[in-house]
C-alpha cells in the first residue's frame, strides 16, 4: 500500500480533541453505535479473556504485525498506555497476519513484543481482523456505524472506543500513538 493510500484513508474521524487550548468535549460514538466488547477472545498466552472485562475503561484496539513499517508504533503504545493506564485506559492489540507481516506464532510474537517493545498491555493471540474471519471485536469495529466502523485497510490502524465499548474515532495506521491527536481524545474520554 503506498503512502499517499496511507495518508488519504479516513482522515476525517481525525479530529483533533483541544479547542483553544482546552479540552473540548468528549467524542461521541455515532448514533446506533454498540459496544464491541462482547463475547471472548484468547490473549496470546493462550487463556481464554472476557471482553467485557475491559468495559468501563477508555480502550484503544490496535491491529498490529511485528515486521511492518509501523512497527515501532508499539513503543508508542507502551508509552500511552504507561501514561494512562491509572486512569482507567488500556490498549488492547491483535496481532495479525492479514497483510503478510506478522511472525509465524504466537509464541514468536509474545516475544518480540515482550523484548523489543516491553509491552504491558493486553495482547492477544493472532487472528483475523479483515473478512469473513474476523475475530469478534474486528468483526463489530467493521460493522460499526459510518466514521467510526470498517476493517482495518493496514497494519495499526486505532480504533478508540469510550467507557461502554462503542467507537467513536478511528485512526489511520500513520498516526502516531503519542500524537496530540489521538491522545487529546484519550485524555478527552478520560475526563468525562
Amino acid at each position: 500500500m503506498s503512502v499517499l493510500a496511507l495518508a488519504a484513508c479516513g482522515g476525517g474521524a481525525e479530529r483533533d480533541a483541544k479547542v483553544g487550548g482546552a479540552l473540548a468535549e468528549p467524542p461521541a460514538p455515532p448514533a446506533g453505535a454498540t459496544s464491541v466488547l462482547t463475547g471472548r477472545a484468547p490473549l496470546i498466552d493462550g487463556t481464554e479473556q472476557a471482553l467485557s472485562t475491559y468495559a468501563g475503561q477508555v480502550v484503544l484496539v490496535v491491529n498490529t504485525a511485528s515486521r511492518c513499517g509501523y512497527t515501532s508504533q508499539y513503543e508508542g503504545l507502551q508509552e500511552i498506555y504507561a501514561d494512562y493506564r491509572d486512569r482507567g485506559f488500556t490498549v488492547l492489540a491483535f496481532p495479525s497476519n492479514d497483510f503478510k507481516q506478522e511472525l509465524g506464532s504466537d509464541a514468536e510474537v509474545k516475544e518480540f513484543c515482550s523484548l523489543d517493545f516491553g509491552v504491558e498491555f493486553p495482547l492477544f493471540a493472532r487472528s483475523a481482523v479483515t473478512g469473513p474471519e474476523a475475530n469478534p471485536v474486528f468483526a463489530a469495529l467493521a460493522a460499526a456505524p459510518d466514521g467510526v466502523g470498517a476493517p482495518p485497510e493496514w497494519n495499526f490502524t486505532k480504533y478508540l472506543l469510550d467507557r461502554d465499548g462503542r467507537p467513536v474515532r478511528r485512526f489511520d495506521p500513520n498516526v502516531e500513538p503519542t500524537e496530540p491527536r489521538l491522545t487529546n481524545q484519550i485524555e478527552a474520554l478520560l475526563g468525562a
